[in-house]
C-alpha cells in the first residue's frame, strides 16, 4: 500500500495509475482539507465486491464453509473446463 499526498499524486498521475494497474498496488491519497481516498484497480474493486456479495448472507457463508470443508477433506473432484 502506497500513501501519497494529493499534490504528489496529481504531479505523478500516470506513474501512480500505472503502479495501481501493473503492480496491483493500492494507493491512498491523503488530502489536507478533505477526506482521504483510495485508488485501486477495477479488477481489485470487482473482486472485493464479489467477496462482499458471497458473504452477504448467513446462507451464503454456510454454503461456502461447507464447500471449503468438502475440498479440504478430499470430497471434491476436479473437472476440465468445457470449451466452445
Amino acid at each position: 500500500m502506497q500513501v501519497v499526498n494529493y499534490t504528489e499524486f496529481r504531479n505523478n498521475l500516470a506513474e501512480n495509475l500505472n503502479m495501481v494497474n501493473d503492480n496491483s498496488e493500492v494507493v491512498i491519497v491523503s488530502r489536507s482539507k478533505g477526506k482521504n481516498v483510495v485508488v485501486m484497480s477495477l479488477e481489485e474493486y470487482n473482486s472485493i465486491q464479489e467477496t462482499l456479495h458471497l458473504v452477504s448472507s448467513k446462507a451464503n457463508q454456510k454454503r461456502l464453509d461447507e464447500a471449503i470443508e468438502e475440498m479440504r477433506s478430499g470430497k471434491s473432484a476436479k473437472h476440465k473446463l468445457i470449451e466452445d
